[in-house]
């Protein structure tokens, strides 16, 4: 009897391997398998997508990324290699541009099968049921937490019905939506969001965001244009107050002020270059009367001579520092030599006629523009 249930067995075996057809997809990772008897009648092997399959799109945009998305959803209710699939879409989001977006993110997470992955018991809850589906989701969500992106209850409603209300993915949720709006606005110099794409705005940003030390200070947009001799023509921010052109018109005529740069200053993801009007730093009476002193007590009853005067240190303002005196900050279009060069000019044109008869040094550390590497022979130098 054994004998005739295996040997059927075996027979269904050999018919059903002629049925199969093994389909290979390039991927490092893994080889996807489906079988014939699996898809449907819509189904064919062309509509599969496979890991690679994002590197060969042409347009990388939000509507190609979808329509990955839905083609892979077409695969059925089990969706098998949906892990591998997760990671790969995550993986191509910043070439997509979609790695903020939060509809990408659902249809994502949407991908994976509903009601197979919710725990029925308190263990298959508390060991991690289906723990590599779990962490693929996680991984999902600390990517939108990286990205800033905020979650809503849709998501909710998803995770719900893919890993049931004792899920870890859920738990991740909860965790974000308790701690992102808190953070959220919670920076003092806060940024439209999206971050606007003109450089001229960047900068306008950026310098109000270095200003804000002092309230007084205005920001002005200069051209370069508006100087005779400038070679450049671009645009110029510059910020100054009224402190600091009060210091400016008190510096020592013989001691020069530097020019100095290029610095960097970070508006989320985007850098922007700025320079500085700097001059050197003012002498600080750093003496300091101790009061618990009581060895040379003054009693002006028993003393002849009259007291001293002392003098009263004036507190120094936010532009004094120890490496020294900020005059002003700009932030030009080039970034280079000669529209820095604009920038002073046009300083001494406006409220700082003073600059006229002080030397300028300019001390930038590198070009702002891009440095070429000429190749020349040996032999040309030394003759």
């Amino acid at each position: 009897m054994f004998r005739k249930v295996l040997s059927g067995y075996i027979n269904t075996i050999l018919q059903s391997k002629n049925s199969m057809h093994l389909i290979f997809h390039e991927s490092p990772k893994r080889a996807f398998i489906t079988s014939s008897t699996l898809l449907s009648k819509n189904e064919t092997t062309k509509e599969i997508v496979a890991v690679t399959d994002f590197d060969r799109v042409k347009e990388k945009n939000k509507k190609n990324y979808l329509e990955m998305v839905k083609i892979f959803e077409t695969r059925g209710s089990h969706r098998r290699g949906h892990v591998e699939f997760i990671y790969a879409a995550l993986k191509n989001m910043k070439e997509f541009g979609v790695h903020k977006d939060l509809e990408v993110y659902k249809a994502l997470i949407d991908v994976m099968p509903k009601g197979r992955f919710i725990p029925t018991n308190i263990f298959q809850a508390e060991f991690m049921h289906y723990p590599k589906q779990q962490q693929c989701i996680i991984d999902l969500l600390e990517q939108m937490e990286d990205n800033g992106v905020m979650p809503d209850f849709e998501i909710e409603s998803i995770l719900l019905n893919i890993f049931g209300k004792r899920g870890y993915p859920l738990r991740k949720f909860w965790r974000m939506m308790y701690w992102m709006p808190k953070f959220k606005n919670l920076s003092p110099w806060p940024v439209p969001d999206p971050l606007p794409n003109d450089v001229l705005e960047l900068a306008k940003i950026a310098i109000a965001r270095i200003a804000s030390v002092d309230v007084q200070t205005s920001i002005t947009v200069f051209k370069t244009s508006d100087i005779p001799d400038s070679v450049e023509d671009t645009w110029i921010v510059s910020a100054q107050s009224i402190t600091q052109k009060k210091l400016l018109s008190e510096h020592n005529k013989e001691n020069p002020v530097y020019v100095e740069g290029t610095f960097k200053v970070w508006i989320k993801n985007k850098c922007v270059n700025y320079f500085i009007l700097r001059g050197d730093p003012k002498p600080v009476n750093t003496e300091v009367e101790n009061l618990d002193d009581v060895s040379n007590i003054e009693v002006p009853l028993f003393t002849i001579s009259t007291p001293q005067e002392k003098k009263l240190n004036l507190i120094p303002s936010v532009h004094e520092q120890p490496e020294g005196v900020i005059y002003s900050v700009c932030a030009t279009g080039t970034s280079g030599r000669d529209s820095v060069l604009s920038w002073i000019r046009h300083l001494e044109k406006n409220d700082n006629p003073c600059l006229a008869s002080i030397p300028v040094i300019f001390t930038l550390k590198s070009p702002g523009k891009e440095v070429t590497v000429v190749e020349t022979d040996l032999q040309e130098i030394k003759n």
